[in-house]
């Protein structure tokens, strides 16, 4: 049965220890799938989670590590502490049939009690001969590392052992601090033991003792009152093989707990910077249509004023053109009077000085129509002038218009330019 998401709310701390008991019981009833076969196991309550497949030790350190952390909600807690312990408790014969590490099963290591730590090899009766000096001297560790290695042994060094006396004729073989460097501890103790050079066969004393011995260093030869047990109390520890594996165990599981709360953390930071820029699109949105608002709302009252200034050119073209007229027709309506006086002329003398004084005054109306002319052609040339003013006036309003929205663009672009500096310095202490 697959684990499906409950939807009621999550539980209190208080409540952990309750809701943890059922779901273990629940585990145990069978209500939820665990193992998959016989080495692959699945965690029911991480059902959208990459990794489906773990083996015994990786799914008790996943769920180990989820139920002791401090960033998961009590829920999630409670259901993979019910998972550990369903694990130890119940599944426990599973987890011991698990596959040894690199060839070493160390349950089976293990009944050999304390091993010295790290692994590390002893060889004895290396044979020496009296120097000038009158000190025993003897091979070296690098001589006697060549050969482990043809013996097809993988040690990383080897270190013979001397006193004031000399070379002892012991050394002290090291391999890496691992489960392979446990591993070739081994296969170099029942390399000497299948020749009949283990460390039994040295401490026999019935038998006579020819050529190189050698055993992996164990609790007593710790304590040994020589130069090998000093050498090791002085530089090396006591361990067991389950100490190992439980230390190695827990440094795994704070690893998947430290890892778990680090990803958390980073979800996290995740949200918050897609929150972030989701706030930011909306503002930078927000601001662009505030500035389509501007432009048209200034695009309109442009086009207002423009529509005025035509409006009022019109009319007063208008106008001139109206009195224009009017003057073209009085002109024509004293050049008629003028011809009707010069008929008149030859009647009397008082028709004549009525006649001289009628031209007279119809000079000085000629000559007043002509200022008015010449008024009509200044007022003529003022039109035209100010025709040409606003022209002038509409390009340099024009070129104006353009400028100011050159300079509203630039604007708002350093405003979205400062609002993403913020927003790029705001990821930036997140990440530190």
């Amino acid at each position: 049965m697959d684990h499906s998401s409950e939807e009621d709310a999550d539980i209190s701390d208080s409540e952990m220890v309750d809701y943890e008991d059922r779901s273990y019981e629940k585990l145990k009833s069978g209500n939820y799938n665990v193992k998959i076969s016989d080495e692959t196991f699945t965690c029911p309550y991480c059902p959208k989670k990459r990794k489906h497949d773990y083996l015994y030790k990786d799914l008790l350190q996943h769920a180990s590590g989820i139920g002791n952390s401090s960033k998961r909600s009590a829920k999630e807690k409670a259901n993979h502490l019910a998972l550990a312990k369903f694990l130890e408790t119940d599944l426990s014969d599973v987890g011991s049939q698990s596959k040894p590490v690199n060839g070493v099963d160390p349950l089976n290591v293990c009944s050999d009690g304390k091993f010295v730590w790290p692994w590390i090899g002893i060889v004895v009766n290396i044979p020496t001969r009296r120097g000038q000096d009158g000190r025993s001297v003897g091979e070296s560790g690098s001589k006697l590392k060549d050969e482990l290695i043809r013996r097809g042994l993988h040690p990383t060094r080897v270190q013979s052992l001397w006193n004031f006396r000399g070379h002892s004729g012991c050394a002290l073989v090291q391999f890496n601090k691992n489960w392979p460097g446990l591993d070739n501890a081994m296969a170099f103790e029942k390399s000497f033991e299948a020749d009949h050079h283990g460390k039994k066969d040295w401490n026999d004393g019935n038998q006579v003792k020819s050529g190189l011995y050698g055993w992996v260093a164990r609790s007593d030869d710790h304590s040994l009152n020589n130069i090998i047990g000093e050498h090791l109390r002085k530089n090396r520890d006591l361990k067991t093989i389950s100490g190992l594996v439980e230390e190695e165990a827990r440094k795994k599981n704070l690893l998947v707990s430290n890892l778990t709360n680090t990803i958390e953390v980073k979800n996290k930071h995740l949200e918050e910077m897609k929150e972030r820029c989701i706030e930011t699109s909306n503002f930078i949105e927000n601001l662009m249509e505030e500035k389509d608002r501007l432009v048209q709302g200034y695009n309109e009252e442009i086009k207002k004023i423009q529509l005025s200034a035509q409006y009022h050119f019109q009319r007063i073209f208008t106008e001139h053109e109206n009195f224009k007229l009017q003057l073209e027709a009085q002109k024509k309506e004293l050049e008629f009077l003028g011809v009707d006086l010069q008929k008149r002329e030859a009647k009397n003398e008082n028709d004549r000085k009525a006649l001289a004084e009628e031209i007279e005054k119809n000079a000085m109306r000629n000559s007043s129509l002509q200022l008015a002319t010449l008024e009509q052609q200044k007022a003529d040339d003022n039109v035209r002038k100010l025709a040409e003013d606003q022209k002038i006036e509409k390009e340099e309003l024009h070129n104006k218009i353009i400028q100011l929205e050159k300079q509203l663009d630039a604007k708002q672009a350093l405003e979205l330019e400062i609002e993403r500096l913020r927003g790029t310095s705001k990821c930036d202490e997140a990440h530190e």
